[in-house]
């Protein structure tokens, strides 16, 4: 009953609603005539007939006749009464038992309904909330940040237009507001002076339209919004918007990032102020073969952190065994990877480009990006009419042998598959893999739900646009507390929890309990990188961490949600 007023309030409000009721009046008054009607010529029959009835008794007969009960105590002797009452029964058939039942659904029973679920969406936001983040639209970016905000007790509000979507997210659990996009009342009802930052994912027309209207009403809220275009990042920026990510750019260019260039040498995919994460290979190294203990490579300044294994990231332990596939994840200082490099830059020298699978505006957005490292590649593109005047493309369907070979598969360090079809994907990752046990292949992922397939396929390292985006919108929250490496590999900055304030570093169990590993300290005297056993953990500083993304949730789970 505590919903009646919004309901009613809900269901006067909509033009069509009022136009349906007055149909149902309307019916109802003819309805009502029909019945006067037959009552009446009910008593001149029954008088012709020579009986006399009440007035009650002539709308209980009628009634009765209409809705085919005719329970039969009272009935007509002549033959014109028996044919009226085959013209009462008729008429009762389609007006109370067609037409009535068909007229109160469509105009009553089915917009009350509709206003009963409206009344049920939530059109604001608690007055008191704030410093939340504002979402304009449910896509996979938009659930990964939701994702991440939940696990950081991040409050937020997720708009939505539809009625009918609204109250299907609603329903899953999400905090959702039904509202207009483009109605600067919305964001007033979400409150959005207050809030943290607005996130919109949407097409680029829209996205230009929230950041216009957000803008109508605050000018220092940041507004951050996604470009499918290159040319819709400058119109973003125009309408308003604080921050434009062109995530295709951001993919290519982190796929680049993965790209080994076949050497042992370091290759920078990440940094913390001055604490660099970097990877490096170790096939055809002396390392092959050894432990890490048995390695040493704490001599020369730079920390292990991890290693890869078929796309498989293992936090880094004493005992853990280099092999061919293995690739170090290592943190240092710019000097410590500098030392790394000089010891092994002899090894596995190779000049062969790389072969990009894919001409589109990922595998372009990677060709851009290798080409600022001076990394030489090799672009295999179906379509023709994508194909550039240049030495670099090869034409042809790359699940064809003599396609690859001619892109130079045979004796490129890496392949890079940048299609938008995870099926292709997974397909010509099993098929490079086939042809080079010992290539590097790194493969972008349109859906999460494939990146466990891609890395069974044998890919070893995978990235999507949903992570990239929602660790780019969480960084931009957070002031870059997060750094994504690969899909399911962060690096995050976080404040000293109270549980581990004033405590030594091997005195805690942060890797048994969570699988994360400390990998720097801010601590008095500035960032202490590769910090050693007996570093202390200083209250009111911050940690930089590494581990996977269910590591991360459970550090959070265990440290700073408690």
């Amino acid at each position: 009953m505590k919903f009646l007023p919004a309901q009613l309030l809900a269901f006067l409000r909509n033009r069509r609603s009022q136009r349906n009721v007055m149909a149902l009046l309307r019916f109802l008054l003819v309805l009502a005539g029909l019945i006067v009607t037959y009552s009446v010529l009910f008593h001149y029959i029954m008088a012709w007939e020579g009986r006399e009835y009440s007035w009650v008794t002539g709308f209980y007969w009628t009634l009765t006749v209409m809705s085919t009960l005719g329970f039969g105590d009272i009935t007509f002797t002549s033959d014109v009464g028996r044919v009226y009452s085959l013209v009462v029964l008729l008429s009762g058939i389609v007006f109370l038992l067609v037409l009535l039942p068909f007229t109160f659904i469509q105009f009553f029973y089915g917009p009350w309904l509709e206003a009963h679920e409206a009344a049920r969406a939530p059109r604001s936001a608690p007055h008191s909330l704030a410093g939340h983040v504002i979402l304009t639209h449910y896509d996979s970016v938009a659930a990964a940040v939701i994702a991440k905000l939940k696990q950081q007790q991040q409050p937020y509000v997720l708009l939505e237009a539809g009625q009918a979507e609204a109250l299907r997210l609603h329903d899953a659990g999400l905090n959702v507001v039904l509202g207009d996009l483009d109605q600067p009342e919305t964001y007033e009802a979400v409150h959005v002076a207050q809030a943290a930052l607005v996130a919109t994912t949407a097409s680029d027309a829209v996205n230009a339209n929230v950041a216009a209207t957000v803008r109508e009403i605050t000018a220092t809220v940041p507004v951050i919004a996604t470009a499918d275009s290159a040319a819709s990042v400058d119109i973003l920026g125009l309408a308003g918007s604080s921050h434009v990510l062109h995530l295709p750019e951001m993919l290519g260019a982190s796929l680049a990032r993965r790209v080994i260039g076949g050497d042992a040498m370091t290759h920078v995919i990440g940094q913390f102020d001055q604490l660099l994460i970097a990877e490096a290979n170790a096939l055809r190294t002396p390392l092959v073969g050894k432990t890490l203990r048995e390695n040493r490579l704490s001599e020369l300044g730079v920390s292990v952190v991890g290693v890869w294994e078929r796309g498989r990231f293992e936090p880094a332990r004493p005992d853990t065994r280099i092999s061919d596939n293995t690739v170090l994840v290592l943190a240092g200082s710019a000097e410590q990877l500098q030392n790394y490099d000089e010891h092994f830059c002899i090894y596995n020298v190779s000049g062969a480009p790389a072969v990009i699978i894919g001409g589109g505006r990922i595998g372009l957005s990677t060709a851009r990006a290798l080409a600022e490292r001076g990394v030489d590649y090799r672009i295999v593109e179906q379509r023709a009419e994508r194909v550039g005047q240049s030495d670099r493309y090869v034409v042809g369907n790359a699940a064809e042998l003599e396609v690859l070979q001619a892109a130079g598969i045979m004796t490129a360090p890496t392949v890079v598959i940048t299609t938008n079809d995870d099926n292709t994907n997974i397909y010509l990752t099993l098929y490079c893999r086939r042809l080079r046990p010992d290539i590097q292949i790194v493969s972008r992922a349109t859906l999460e739900r494939n990146l466990p397939t891609l890395h069974r396929a044998g890919a070893d390292f995978v990235m999507s646009h949903t992570s990239m985006g929602a660790n780019a919108v969480m960084n931009l929250l957070q002031r870059s507390a997060t750094l994504m490496l690969a899909e399911g590999l962060d690096v995050f900055k976080v404040r000293v929890p109270e549980a581990l304030a004033g405590r030594v570093l091997s005195a805690t169990t942060i890797r048994r309990d969570t699988g994360c590993s400390v990998i720097a300290i801010h601590g008095p005297n500035g960032l202490q990188i590769n910090p050693p056993s007996t570093a202390l953990l200083p209250a009111d500083r911050e940690i930089v961490l590494i581990g996977t993304a269910a590591s991360e949730a459970a550090f959070y789970r265990t440290y700073v949600a408690s």
